[in-house]
């Protein structure tokens, strides 16, 4: 699907003329834009969705090759964030979940595009990566 450049040009001249950037809103984009783009983060998010609440064991075993560290920290800061809720239940021994908060879905939804993207670019996206690795071999 091409872009319309003239239509993305408008809507980023507009966006500058109506609204002075906040900077703010600037930092919060930096830093929406780092936790999405960590791996962990878009995969937790997705199973998350997929699944509903989940215990912490289940959403280990649903996430390939996570560390239980790096679980806990994504999960943390997924919740600083206000991306995922955790609810912690007051039986013996203790019971924890994680689910999504509505946030956490708009998120998702937000950057469910990417995947569409990347489905209906892979091939032109393989092709290009194999022509420069082509190039890169036949100049080094």
């Amino acid at each position: 699907m091409p872009i319309d450049k003239a239509r993305h040009l408008e809507v980023q001249r507009k966006l500058a003329q109506e609204h002075k950037p906040d900077p703010r809103v600037q930092a919060l984009v930096n830093d929406v834009i780092a936790r999405v783009a960590d791996k962990w983060t878009m995969i937790i998010l997705e199973v998350l969705a997929e699944h509903g609440a989940l215990r912490f064991t289940q959403l280990a075993r649903q996430v390939s090759g996570i560390s239980q560290k790096m679980l806990t920290q994504t999960l943390r800061d997924m919740e600083r964030e206000g991306l995922v809720l955790r609810t912690v239940y007051p039986v013996v021994p203790p019971k924890v979940e994680y689910q999504l908060t509505d946030l956490g879905l708009g998120l998702g939804e937000a950057f469910c595009g990417v995947w569409v993207w990347a489905q209906q670019n892979l091939n032109t996206i393989e092709g290009s990566r194999a022509a420069f690795d082509a190039r890169a071999r036949k100049d080094a």
